[in-house]
Parts: C-alpha cells; sequence; structure tokens
C-alpha cells in the first residue's frame, strides 16, 4: 500500500460548493428536467462545476422518452 493513500485524509466541501450544491437542489426540484448545461447557466457557474456537483449530489436531468 502506498503510504500517500495511508496517510491520505478527504477534504471536507467548502462552504461556497455547500452554498451551490442547495442552489442546484432547489433548482433540480423545480425542474427536474434541466441538465448540466441549463445548471450553469442558471446558476452562472462553469459547466464542468455544476456537472461534478451535480455527480456528488446524485442528481441527473428527467427527459420524456418517444415511443
Amino acid at each position: 500500500m502506498p503510504r500517500s493513500t495511508f496517510y491520505y485524509q478527504p477534504q471536507p466541501e467548502c462552504a461556497d460548493h455547500l452554498r451551490l450544491m442547495r442552489q442546484l437542489d432547489e433548482l433540480y426540484l423545480k425542474c427536474p428536467f434541466f441538465g448540466s448545461r441549463k445548471m450553469a447557466v442558471e446558476l452562472a457557474i462553469n459547466r464542468k462545476r455544476a456537472q461534478r456537483l451535480m455527480r456528488i449530489l446524485g442528481i441527473e436531468a428527467h427527459y420524456a422518452v418517444s415511443v
């Protein structure tokens, strides 16, 4: 086992990320069909950041299924 793995201590999320995750969750409850692109536009953040926070929260857009 590498020493870096043994001594690694995960860092808690900063207050800014927690605030963004809360806003992201509230927006998701209002509009569950928004993907990362629309979430990023609504929250005025980078799309990659929106993707990462959505992945942490375990949320993804719900799309209509066409038959």
